[in-house]
């Protein structure tokens, strides 16, 4: 059974389908009123959309199944790859972008009915615009990789699709056709500066990344607060997959302690740690003193007698 984070993320997802259907829509037919080669570059962009929201779809929906025999810590890394392929498919699109540019640079022509195909793009660009907000912001709140990475390669497209409008108003007040062609190729070198940076940050994602250091001290803390019985705590180790955040560390406890005793320190730091990163998933290994520490160590606070 999925949580409401996961739901959430997986119906953010699924809107991204027919959104990112209509925007290339809109663009196109920018393109097919103007003939101009930016704003067919600027479509062809968002085809990649089209692909990379049903990619992100599938990965979201994959990377919610709960863990099984042969999964047993979940499917959680499944949206590092969707983000992976969404980075080279914005690679792809600059390069196929500065493919359809470079002939028109040198064989420039003027557009037909330019107001009505500008105020189509920028109708498809505000659109974007809006949806990569919605998509990066629930990416983070939800540490949801595919989604960022979505909403990063939609912001990417509104950067286009800016860039567009700019040069083609230029080209249409200066007279200069050559204009046209050559935004659509410094765009598309933001596009593979954008595309590299996704790729970047979901292959770091793949090497079980650490949680970002404010949340490390957030999880000591609660660890310091709530360890009031043990001795100690070292060897912490954090990791994030995905959506995913799994916490392993050893507890020190008096050699003669209990069993059931050291269980009931296990079970409150497990709480407090959940307090602090919502849904983690913790592993504690209990050893008496004797045992030598090593890695993070992490002090007990004493409480005052």
């Amino acid at each position: 059974m999925e949580n409401s984070h996961s739901g959430t993320v997986k119906r953010l997802a699924l809107w991204s389908i027919p959104l990112s259907l209509g925007v290339m829509g809109l663009k196109l037919v920018a393109w097919w009123v103007t003939g101009s080669v930016a704003l067919l570059s600027d479509g062809m962009e968002s085809s990649v959309n089209v692909v990379a929201a049903i990619v992100a779809f599938a990965a979201i929906s994959y990377a919610a199944k709960p863990a099984d025999t042969t999964h047993p810590f979940g499917h959680h890394k499944a949206e590092y790859l969707s983000a992976v392929l969404e980075g080279v498919l914005i690679v792809v699109a600059a390069l196929l972008i500065v493919k359809e540019a470079l002939p028109a640079v040198f064989a420039p022509t003027a557009m037909e009915a330019p107001v009505l195909g500008l105020a189509i793009n920028f109708l498809a660009g505000a659109i974007n615009a809006l949806w990569a907000y919605v998509l990066i912001r629930a990416g983070r709140r939800y540490r949801s990789p595919a989604l960022s990475a979505d909403g990063q390669h939609i912001l990417s497209d509104v950067v286009t699709s800016a860039g567009v409008l700019v040069g083609l108003v230029l080209a249409i007040v200066t007279g200069y056709a050559v204009l046209d062609p050559l935004l659509a190729v410094l765009v598309a070198l933001n596009i593979l500066y954008q595309g590299w940076k996704v790729i970047a940050h979901s292959v770091d994602g793949l090497m079980d990344h650490a949680v970002e250091p404010s949340e490390a001290e957030a999880i000591q803390a609660a660890i310091a607060a709530n360890g009031t019985g043990s001795l100690g705590v070292h060897d912490l180790k954090t990791r994030r997959a995905g959506s995913a955040t799994f916490v392993d560390f050893h507890l020190v406890v008096p050699a003669a302690m209990p069993v059931g005793k050291a269980h009931e320190i296990c079970d409150r730091l497990e709480e407090a740690i959940v307090a602090v990163q919502p849904g983690a998933q913790i592993a504690i290994h209990v050893e008496p003193e004797t045992e030598k520490a090593h890695g993070i160590k992490v002090r007990i606070e004493r409480i005052p007698r």
